[in-house]
């Protein structure tokens, strides 16, 4: 039975870190770092759980199952949710979130701070048109420049944050025992960690990207569908621990920059504030350079997927060319949103999608234990997705929750179900429509047997 080398291990690790971590992964720990402050460590440890343990479960999952991509998996609650759950997820963490928030990312972390005097909106604007132009070259024509990328500049990007971080440890702007926590931070730090580890949407990309690491672990010689999961659970671990290592310092520098000026805006906001602190403008701008290309990576690789994933789901529908194209006008056009409006806009939604996806991570590890049953998988995905859509009101931005109708919705919410302020409202219903399942689908195999 073939099982990868050590070597054969940590290609694969690189390849799934390369996939998952990209710059957007750096604003919400800076951000975190800053508001958290003396409670950081507890809110780092929230963020883990979501931001790095559960991409690495939904990898491994999709390993185990034996299917073929997100859209077979879901299917086991039924063809129709399968379609829905793949289209939206695939969306989320492409044209309406992820890909947009490449180019936002890239303009608010380096270039509005080298281009004074300009707009914002007009700024935005033409830097995101430019990006955006090449983002859909480039993913009309895939070969060497992703390889390119990703062998030079990315890690060219990794050691100039190397550097950075480096640096801000060996100098720290302020002690974090002296910065005071802001916001959800002062009472719930680890909670409100858990649900920034949302933003990441690495758990989503989890599901969505895994079969990638199957396929290359398959690719390696690998037939075994336990060695298979073995390997891509040692991958993941590998790869895993160095997002969590990257996760804690740039945490850490965040709290640390609260010694010598507010808390940002958002979170790239604060990191070029803390390149130009350490480095001057010379960090800033290749801070800036570095950042965009990994962005543009990212980007062209989303687009890439994305398209050739709706390509899949509809076969009589648009080709590759048109969707890549739609994709591309589609992110430009939420992009000039700003940063700020697409974390807002994306926190709902992601308070939707991130309990379904979790209750199906857990319901592929025990599909064993109660035999596969879809009436099992029905029952819990339709009273978790119940209990997330009040979860998914109180996150919308302030001037619709606040309404009196949302209100009375998400207090009545609140009251009947535990931990629903904090963001957790989905747990309870999900266990119930898992007892549930577990019980129809006992009595209809009884009446069977009969």
């Amino acid at each position: 039975m073939k099982k990868l080398t050590l070597k054969e291990i940590i290609i694969v690790a690189s390849m799934l870190f390369g996939m998952f971590f990209g710059a957007g992964n750096l604003i919400f720990p800076a951000s975190m770092g800053q508001l958290s402050g003396s409670n950081m460590w507890q809110a780092a440890a929230g963020f883990l759980i979501t931001g790095v343990g559960l991409p690495l479960l939904g990898v491994a999952a999709l390993g185990i199952s034996r299917q073929d991509g997100l859209l077979e998996l879901s299917s086991r609650v039924g063809r129709r949710y399968g379609l829905f759950f793949t289209c939206a997820l695939y969306l989320t963490i492409g044209p309406f979130f992820a890909i947009p928030r490449c180019a936002t990312v890239s303009y608010t972390v380096g270039v509005e701070g080298i281009t004074s005097g300009v707009s914002h909106t007009g700024g935005l604007a033409v830097f995101s048109l430019l990006f955006f132009a090449l983002v859909l070259f480039f993913s009309l024509r895939p070969g060497e420049i992703m390889t390119w990328i990703g062998k030079v500049l990315n890690p060219l990007f990794l050691l100039f944050l190397g550097i950075l971080l480096v640096r801000a440890l060996l100098s720290p702007a302020g002690a974090i025992r002296d910065v005071a926590p802001q916001g959800g931070y002062v009472q719930e730090a680890f909670f409100t960690g858990v649900l920034e580890g949302y933003n990441t949407m690495d758990a989503l990309a989890g599901l969505a990207f895994g079969i990638v690491v199957v396929e290359a672990i398959r690719g390696l010689g690998v037939e075994e569908t336990g060695e298979v999961a073995k390997s891509t659970v040692k991958a993941g671990v590998f790869s895993s621990l160095l997002m969590a290592l990257i996760y804690v310092l740039v945490t850490v520098t965040g709290a640390q920059s609260r010694g010598v000026f507010p808390a940002s805006e958002n979170g790239g906001e604060a990191l070029a504030r803390i390149a130009e602190h350490y480095f001057g403008t010379a960090g800033a701008l290749i801070l800036a350079v570095t950042v965009t290309v990994a962005c543009l990576k990212t980007a062209v690789g989303l687009i890439t997927s994305c398209g050739r994933t709706f390509v899949k789901l509809f076969p009589g529908g648009p080709s590759y060319r048109i969707w890549a194209v739609v994709f591309s006008v589609l992110s430009f056009l939420i992009a000039n949103l700003g940063l700020n409006a697409i974390i807002a806009y994306s926190m709902p939604v992601l308070m939707f999608l991130y309990p379904l996806a979790i209750v199906l991570i857990a319901l592929t590890f025990a599909h064993r234990i109660f035999g596969g049953n879809r009436i099992v998988y029905q029952y819990t995905i339709a009273f978790t997705a119940f209990g997330a859509v009040f979860d998914f009101l109180r996150a919308l931005p302030e001037m619709i929750s606040v309404s009196p109708v949302i209100g009375r919705i998400t207090d009545t919410a609140a009251a009947l179900l535990p931990f629903s302020e904090q963001g957790f409202g989905w747990v309870c219903p999900a266990l119930a429509g898992f007892v549930i399942g577990l019980i129809r689908g006992l009595i209809r195999a009884h009446g069977r047997a009969c």
